[in-house]
C-alpha cells in the first residue's frame, strides 16, 4: 500500500508541469487578445444590398441605391439613433444605381456617378433636400463618368476622387455647392486606383489602399485642403526595420468600410483576394495602426461605414453574390462578447 501511495504522488509531481505549461502559453497573436466588441444593431428595412452610398445630415444617416443579388436599386432610407428604426424617403431620381458616391454639404445630400441599370458609367449629380424630401438635378460631376470613386468633405468643401472609367484614376475634383461648380485639384500621389477608403481626422483627409489591376495597394495618403497637397505616410505592411509594423499583415484591402470614433479611424471588411474581416484602428498622432477584434458578422465586401454621435457602424455588403441587410456597431474599448453578435 505504501508503494502505491509513493508511486501516485510521484506521478502527480511528474505531470504537474504538463498541466501548468498550456495555461501559460496563450499566444499574443491570438484573436482573444484583441480588444473591441462588435454588437448587432438595428437591421436595415430595405432590400439587402452591397455597393450602396450614404451621407449624414444632423446625426441622421441616409442610405440608398446599391446592388442586390440580381438588380440595382434606387430606393433611399434614413436612420437616427434617437428613433432606432429606418424610414423610407423619396427614391433617388437618378434611377437605379450602384458603386456611386455621396456626400453632404450645407444640410443637403448629394449622390452621383456609378453604374446605372443598363451597366453604363455615369457622371450625373443629384441633390437631396430633407426639408422637401425631394431630389433636384445639379451640374454633372467635373471628371469622367466612373464607378468606385471616393467622396469626402474637407474644410466645408466636397471632393470626389479616384475611381474607374475603363482606366484606373487618380484625379481629384472639388465641388462648390453655392456655385454648383467643379474645380480640378491636385491628384493623389502614387498609383491610380478604385475602391479605396477614406476617413477625416483633425481636418485632414486620409486615403487608404484601394485596388489597381486587382491588387490591393500598400499606401496611406493624407490630404491637406489648405495647401491642396497629398503626402504619403508609412506603408501598410511590414516594410521597415522598426517594430511598429511587425504585425501589419492584413491592413491592405479594397472595397472596405471606415468610420471615426474619438479621433481614431477604423478600417474593416473589404477584400484582398478573399474577404477580409480584420479590423484596424489608426492613430494619426503616431501614424500607426493597432489591430482590434475582427468584424463579427459574416465576412463581406462592399459594405458602408459611418459615425453617428461618435459611435461607429458597419452595414450591408455582400459575400459572393449574397447581399446583407444587417448592421453592427463597434465598441472599441470593450472586450468581445459573443452574445452581442447574434
Amino acid at each position: 500500500m505504501k508503494n502505491v501511495l509513493v508511486y501516485s504522488l510521484a506521478l502527480v509531481i511528474a505531470t504537474a508541469p504538463i498541466l501548468i505549461i498550456p495555461a501559460c502559453s496563450k499566444s499574443s497573436d491570438s484573436s482573444s487578445d484583441l480588444v473591441g466588441n462588435w454588437a448587432i444593431s438595428d437591421f436595415f428595412d430595405g432590400f439587402a444590398r452591397s455597393e450602396a452610398v450614404k451621407f449624414i445630415i444632423n446625426d441622421t444617416v441616409f442610405v440608398g441605391t446599391g446592388l442586390t443579388a440580381s438588380k440595382r436599386l434606387e430606393d433611399f432610407w434614413k436612420y437616427s439613433l434617437e428613433k432606432r428604426y429606418w424610414t423610407k424617403i423619396a427614391d433617388f431620381k437618378g434611377g437605379q444605381r450602384s458603386q456611386g458616391i455621396a456626400f453632404a454639404v450645407n444640410n443637403k445630400g448629394y449622390v452621383g456617378t456609378g453604374i446605372d441599370a443598363n451597366l453604363n458609367l455615369t457622371r450625373d449629380m443629384w441633390q437631396y433636400s430633407p426639408d422637401s424630401n425631394g431630389w433636384a438635378k445639379r451640374n454633372d460631376f467635373g471628371g469622367t463618368a466612373r464607378r468606385d470613386a471616393v467622396a469626402f468633405i474637407a474644410n466645408g468643401n466636397a471632393y470626389v476622387a479616384t475611381g474607374y472609367d475603363d482606366n484606373y484614376l487618380k484625379d481629384v475634383w472639388q465641388y462648390n455647392a453655392a456655385a454648383d461648380s467643379w474645380t480640378q485639384k491636385a491628384g493623389i500621389s502614387g498609383s491610380k486606383r478604385a475602391e479605396a477608403a477614406t476617413f477625416t481626422v483633425n481636418n485632414k483627409v486620409y486615403l487608404v489602399s484601394g485596388n489597381n489591376n486587382n491588387s490591393a495597394l500598400n499606401d496611406l495618403q493624407v490630404y491637406d485642403p489648405a495647401g491642396d497637397t497629398w503626402t504619403t505616410l508609412r506603408k501598410l505592411t511590414n516594410t521597415s526595420d522598426e517594430s511598429y509594423d511587425d504585425k501589419y499583415t492584413s491592413i491592405i484591402r479594397y472595397n472596405a468600410a471606415t468610420f471615426v470614433i474619438d479621433n481614431k479611424a477604423y478600417l474593416t471588411t473589404g477584400e484582398n483576394g478573399s474577404m477580409n474581416s480584420h479590423t484596424w484602428e489608426y492613430d494619426y498622432t503616431t501614424d500607426t495602426w493597432t489591430e482590434k477584434t475582427a468584424f463579427s458578422g459574416t465576412a463581406r465586401t462592399g459594405a458602408i461605414g459611418f459615425t453617428l454621435k461618435n459611435r461607429g457602424f458597419v452595414m450591408s455588403g455582400r459575400s459572393g453574390t449574397a447581399p446583407f441587410d444587417n448592421m453592427y456597431e463597434l465598441q472599441p474599448m470593450l472586450d468581445d462578447n459573443d452574445d452581442d453578435n447574434q
